[in-house]
């Protein structure tokens, strides 16, 4: 609700002053007229509506304040003999401001005395009018009662509402920046896991050969150069997301993808596994860009996998469609079949293979990985091309 700049009022708040203000003072003309019993209204009566009535102009802001000033022009008002009239309505509404705005305990506390001063000054007017004292007192305290508990229950119902609503709202953002967050470390691992993993292999090869092919040795410190390179611009780009709020620019390195799956064969290649491939599916540039990515990072991963841990001489990739799938396979002639444990991983600690499958069932897709029976070890991942536009869920869990 827009405030006024200056004093901090809503103008939600002037508007039900002003109603409340100008019912009260037409009302009081009508409830004086009919009422044989009691003071007609005069000036001093006419004051004290207009000041119980524009004290809510500051309700939003200060609740126990409108209490004490329109409390205290009621009970005026009251003690005074004048009649009852549209100034009780003040009432109501200052119960249901503080069950609405206050909590629960200090809300009962303030209504709850404001209840007994009326309730004490309307028994010392019954006492002056004659009647059943008792009987009146008892129906008076009953309705005067209801007329308090009912808007203050009304207005602590829709706090707690809006409360639950916004605790609801604050889950949703906080699950949402654990998502990113898991997102990120989950591309991390991926970029800077792969590019290390080649660094290595090709450091590797370069000690092995630097007394005897100086020329492969040059090659591999080439490898080392590019893949640096490559892994650094991954990590920037992903730090500058970090860095940047959300309605910066995208980082400068775009989101890899099947485009680049050549120059990571490649990588492999100079690591010493001879890759053979079938990339037919990954041609005409139609991929969703969620199985665009997804697909890629199966492949390095798996790629990274077989550098790292299977000792291999030879891996195939394969990316093909069939139907309204994409299909990615990658296996290798390593040590992950009988003598290697059920699932291969990259740390032991389930971000490889847990991410990948985490990546195909984001898509609404499944991934399998595992030893081959003839030896070796394969990953087969299937990546609806439909309805891939959601967001992925990097947490590695899986049902």
């Amino acid at each position: 609700m827009e405030r006024f700049a200056r004093f901090k009022v809503s103008l939600l708040d002037v508007g039900i002053a002003l109603v409340l203000l100008l019912f009260c003072v037409a009302g009081t003309h009508g409830a004086s007229a009919g009422d044989e019993g009691g003071r007609d209204a005069d000036a001093v009566a006419y004051a004290l509506v207009v000041l119980a009535a524009l004290s809510f102009v500051v309700r939003s802001r200060y609740p126990r304040t409108v209490l004490v000033v329109s409390g205290a022009a009621v009970l005026i008002y009251l003690a005074a003999n004048y009649p009852y009239g549209p100034i009780m309505f003040t009432v109501l509404l200052i119960s249901f401001t503080l069950g609405h705005l206050l909590p629960l305990r200090t809300a009962l506390q303030w209504v709850g005395g404001y209840w007994a001063l009326i309730a004490v000054v309307a028994a010392s007017r019954l006492l002056g009018e004659g009647g059943d004292f008792w009987r009146d007192a008892s129906l008076g305290a009953i309705g005067s009662l209801v007329a308090f508990a009912a808007p203050l229950a009304i207005g602590a119902a829709l706090k707690t509402r809006r409360e639950s609503q916004a605790d609801v709202r604050a889950e949703q953002a906080r699950r949402a920046v654990s998502e990113e967050r898991l997102r990120m470390a989950q591309e991390l691992h991926d970029s800077v896991g792969h590019g290390l993993a080649v660094i290595a292999m090709q450091a590797g090869v370069a000690l092995h050969v630097l007394d005897r092919n100086p020329e492969k040795v040059r090659g591999a410190l080439e490898a080392i150069r590019d893949t640096s390179r490559s892994s650094l611009d991954g990590l920037r780009a992903e730090l500058q997301l970090l860095r940047s709020p959300v309605t910066d620019a995208a980082p400068r390195r775009p989101v890899a993808g099947l485009a680049e799956v050549g120059v990571l064969l490649e990588r492999i290649r100079a690591g010493g596994v001879d890759v053979v491939s079938d990339l037919s599916g990954a041609s005409g540039g139609d991929l969703p860009p969620d199985v665009d990515v997804a697909a890629y990072r199966i492949v390095q991963e798996s790629l990274t996998n077989v550098l790292r841990h299977a000792a291999a001489t030879r891996a195939e990739v394969q990316i093909r469609r069939s139907g309204d799938e994409l299909l990615v396979d990658v296996s290798d002639n390593g040590v992950g079949g009988a003598a290697a444990p059920p699932v291969r991983d990259d740390d032991g600690s389930g971000t490889g293979i847990a991410g990948m499958r985490a990546r195909a069932e984001a898509l609404g897709g499944r991934l399998q990985a595992g030893p081959r029976g003839g030896g070796g070890f394969a990953v087969h991942a299937r990546l609806p091309l439909a309805g891939a536009d959601r967001a992925a869920d990097m947490s590695g869990s899986t049902p």
